[in-house]
């Protein structure tokens, strides 16, 4: 999950941080709940929004499970958009996460009261928050969960991936109001809602549902009209496409449904971000490079719907567990994507776009690929997810004359619905018959290379992906 976005100055690297890369979170599976189960009311009147917590114990320290840092600060967005009106607390960053702790430090009150002033930011694996341009806001469902912890210390002492963890607390209980009318869930409309371990959106303010060819959408009513038809008419194309060579993913029950936002014409931006859920794949958009098709932009646009309903498959009918794992996910809808568009459209340049993932992985991948998260570089994941992917493909076209939907299709049928490192390594093994493939592999994940580049080559050579050596890059040809 994640999140893709790309500036004008820089389109032809675009910068993948999280497709929610939710977030080592988007993909994964909730941390296991001991019994803390807060309760959660979300109230929007007008331009006001609020969000009241009564929690159900004494508790010195609550920690937001969502912690992520904003994109292009590395800052929390946490305490950029949400003010403690509860007198006598603080809310304040220790270690990877957002706490709220009473100044005098004894326990928080039962009841907490924030107000919020919701702000588009894109988030490093993690989902990010909506704003519609009439005022619309969609927010993700879990957002709200914490956990109680006895001290500010400990805070300091949790680790940043949740999944490797036991944690006291769990989904929130999270009832959702508009004073101005119904909210929007799932494509329905409801006077007021309650959710608890869903991951969709909410959204609290003037939205319509707007039925299609195999998916509904909901979007922004200023958004521009050619990025409208993109989604409309290439959204269902990529998708039939994708369930022709995967078969049908399960997408939530109803018809899929995807939500654009428009942040408006920002002079000298381009950005498009997303990220994917059940049944629902979300998307912003902003800046003067979107308002008109520029072929440059079109290509953008469907390269990033590709990627994101690509999730669909990989990413919901299996999903990675750990976050150090999201290359598994990221890189593979990348690859997904490039095979897509250049059936879709002979045209498409395959080749730049993986020659990009090449350049990038080689660049990153220097230190230990697992771990570029917590360095803020998840287009590690992206890049070099990408590259293994290329490898596989390669090792599945000389054993079968297959590609890289022929090594996916059977890794989607895991039974409990986690595809793991290993798993994927032992598919690459016993396709290649290579075991110093997953060696390589391996080493880039955990201790990175003194020289990437050479490490990667060594990869294509022996699984029968083209390339050449120029000036000691790996050239794809």
């Amino acid at each position: 999950m994640r999140l893709n976005a790309f500036a004008s100055s820089a389109l032809a690297a675009v910068l993948l941080a999280g497709d929610a890369c939710a977030a080592g979170p988007m993909m994964t599976s909730p941390p296991a709940a001991i019994d803390a189960t807060p309760q959660v009311t979300v109230t929007r009147d007008g331009d006001h929004l609020t969000v009241d917590y009564r929690f159900d114990r004494d508790a010195p320290v609550w920690a937001f499970m969502d912690s992520a840092l904003e994109t292009d600060s590395r800052q929390p967005w946490r305490p950029r958009q949400w003010t403690v009106e509860t007198p006598g607390l603080v809310m304040e960053r220790r270690g990877f996460y957002d706490i709220v702790r009473s100044r005098d430090g004894g326990p928080v009150p039962r009841e907490v009261r924030f107000r919020v002033r919701p702000k588009p930011v894109d988030l490093e694996a993690e989902y990010r928050t909506l704003v519609f341009s009439n005022g619309t806001v969609g927010l993700p469902t879990r957002q709200f969960d914490v956990f109680a912890l006895g001290s500010v210390q400990a805070a300091e002492q949790v680790p940043d991936d949740l999944n490797r963890v036991r944690v006291d607390g769990g989904p929130a209980r999270v009832t959702w109001r508009d004073v101005g009318g119904p909210v929007l869930f799932k494509g329905r409309r409801a006077a007021e809602l309650t959710t608890t371990d869903e991951r969709s959106y909410v959204l609290l303010g003037e939205a319509t549902v707007t039925p299609g060819d195999g998916l509904s959408t909901v979007i922004d009513p200023n958004l521009p009209s050619w990025i409208v038809q993109e989604i409309r008419s290439f959204a269902p194309e990529v998708g039939h496409y994708y369930r022709s060579r995967l078969g049908d993913t399960d997408a939530g029950g109803d018809a899929p449904i995807v939500m654009a936002a428009w942040n408006g014409p920002t002079e000298r931006v381009t950005s498009m971000s997303g990220s994917v859920l059940p049944g629902l794949i979300v998307m912003s958009f902003e800046g003067r490079g979107v308002t008109t098709p520029q072929s440059e932009i079109r290509e953008r646009s469907r390269w990033f719907i590709a990627h994101e309903a690509a999730h669909f498959w990989l990413g919901q009918a299996v999903r990675y567990q750990f976050a150090d794992e999201a290359w598994i996910t990221e890189g593979g809808a990348d690859m997904m994507a490039v095979r897509a568009l250049k059936r879709l459209d002979p045209a498409y340049d395959d080749r730049a776009e993986l020659q990009s993932e090449v350049d990038d992985c080689v660049a990153l991948a220097g230190k230990p690929v697992a771990q570029a998260g917590e360095r803020g570089e998840h287009r590690a994941f992206y890049a070099c997810g990408a590259v293994f992917a290329l490898a596989a493909e390669g090792a599945q076209r000389q054993r079968t004359g297959g590609d890289w939907f022929d090594f996916l299709k059977p890794l989607l049928r895991q039974p409990d619905g986690v595809l793991s490192r290993q798993e994927w390594l032992t598919a690459l093994t016993r396709m290649s018959r290579d075991p110093t493939l997953a060696n390589d592999i391996s080493g880039l994940l955990d201790r990175g290379a003194a020289d990437p580049s050479a490490v990667i080559a060594r990869l294509f050579q022996r699984t029968g992906v083209a390339f050449r050596m120029a000036d000691g890059r790996v050239v794809l040809s």
